[in-house]
């Protein structure tokens, strides 16, 4: 009888080649070449692994450069086609010619994802000879990358481009990068450093857009976004001296998140086709009337942690007829009222259509009881949200030991329990954390 040892390396052995190489693409390069160690079937089967990923900071050894490493299994590579290729390294490490080299190699391969990250506090220059691959469908570049394309390129399998915290040598870089992908569908600019105020992002084939620029609160930027096909959009950041100019007719979904600019119309109007809404912003101004009407929107999420946010809520409420869904969110567990300033809130002149005929649920997370602007907007919608079928308020928690806070709080939403609801159908719910 053989032992258990030879058992387990037979039924190895015995594994479909698909899926031991599908096994080994999981892996970082290093250890699949360690994997040639386990039997003559897997000696050379680590060559046929179509992706490679390597790591400089992985890399130690007496008698091999991280280069020579890296070239070495480029060398001993047997796939016909590459599907992904994962580059991390500091330039101590290695040579930027090297770099050019083994990408050149790799789209020979055919390949079809390209990440690049360079350690921070470094650059290296993504050129524009890098750029023309008629495989390449994703292309990430992360970190200390300074991208240098003078003229326009050609990427055109490229569908998904993310640009993560890199720097460019000027406006035309990026216009040219941008024009060379003819089916980009996805894009994520993640901040980005140096020479640059107007981003302009001129897209005619892009489904989905995020753009996050948190860092940069005290210099002026400008967004220009012409994207007639997009469907979802997420921006987090922008605040009083960025400028965003979008044209997205198409947009399904949106989202904002910690920023802070003017709510106008031109701003609003960019929005009237999304069906799903998300506003975390602080509204500096809102300026009326928008006649912006949002038609579309069946789905409203609104942040409360910002000043005069009931006004625009105001506004939403009145230009979204068809509105089905309202969500108040309060981000934090913080009860400090410092950052919001307290006026008195004032109701719409008229009910607005939505509350009318067909709002159907209404969320608000971490109510804040005391206060009494948030009781006013909460006992306006249950008034008069004729079709409401769900209400769920849920509040802040208070310790167990504050008998005389439980009792105020419990008080105060009875009140709003009580208030007289023009849909007989309205489940109201109140929720503790």
């Amino acid at each position: 009888m053989r032992n258990q040892g030879f058992t387990k390396e037979d039924r190895m052995n015995q594994l479909p080649e698909d899926l031991i190489l599908r096994i080994l693409s999981f892996l970082l390069t290093e250890l699949v070449i360690a994997t040639s160690v386990l039997s003559k079937q897997w000696r050379s089967l680590w060559k046929l692994v179509p992706n490679l990923e390597f790591d400089s900071d992985d890399y130690e050894s007496e008698h091999y450069t991280f280069s020579e490493i890296v070239c070495k299994s480029f060398l001993s590579l047997k796939a016909p086609v590459l599907k992904s290729l994962h580059l991390s390294f500091r330039l101590k490490s290695v040579n930027p010619v090297d770099i050019g080299l083994w990408i050149g190699i790799a789209f020979a391969r055919h390949l079809r994802e390209l990440v690049l990250y360079v350690a921070p506090k470094q650059t290296f220059t993504f050129p524009s000879s890098l750029c023309i691959c008629n495989t390449l469908e994703t292309l990430k570049l992360i970190l200390g990358i300074h991208v240098d394309i003078p003229c326009p390129v050609l990427l055109k399998s490229l569908r998904s481009l993310h640009l993560d915290s890199v720097s460019y040598k000027d406006e035309e870089s990026i216009r040219n990068l941008l024009s060379s992908c003819p089916i980009l569908e996805n894009l994520v600019v993640y901040e980005y450093w140096y020479n640059v105020v107007n981003f302009d992002i001129e897209v005619p084939s892009l489904k989905r857009l995020e753009i996050c620029d948190v860092l940069h609160k005290k210099e002026f930027r400008r967004y220009t976004i012409n994207v007639p096909c997009l469907k979802y959009l997420r921006i987090e950041g922008l605040y009083k001296d960025f400028e965003l100019c979008l044209n997205a007719p198409e947009l399904v979904e949106a989202y904002f998140t910690k920023g802070s600019f003017i709510i106008a119309d031109k701003f609003l109007g960019s929005l009237k086709s999304a069906k799903r809404l998300s506003l975390d912003i602080l509204a500096l101004k809102v300026v009326y009337p928008t006649g912006s009407i949002f038609y579309q929107l069946v789905y409203l999420e609104m942040h409360t942690r910002r000043e005069e946010w009931w006004n625009l809520l105001t506004v939403m409420l009145d230009s979204s007829p068809k509105l089905q869904v309202l969500k108040l969110i309060d981000h934090t567990q913080d009860v400090s009222k410092d950052n919001v300033v307290s006026e008195k809130w004032n109701e719409p002149k008229y009910v607005p259509e939505c509350l009318l005929s067909h709002l159907e649920t209404f969320v608000w997370i971490r109510y804040d009881w005391e206060r009494e602007e948030e009781k006013e907007v909460a006992t306006y919608i249950l008034r008069n949200a004729g079709w409401l079928k769900k209400g769920t308020i849920s509040t802040n928690p208070i310790e167990s030991k504050d008998l005389e806070k439980l009792e105020e709080r419990r008080k105060m939403l009875n009140e709003l329990d009580s208030v007289v609801r023009a849909s007989n159908s309205c489940n109201l719910v109140f929720e503790f954390e």
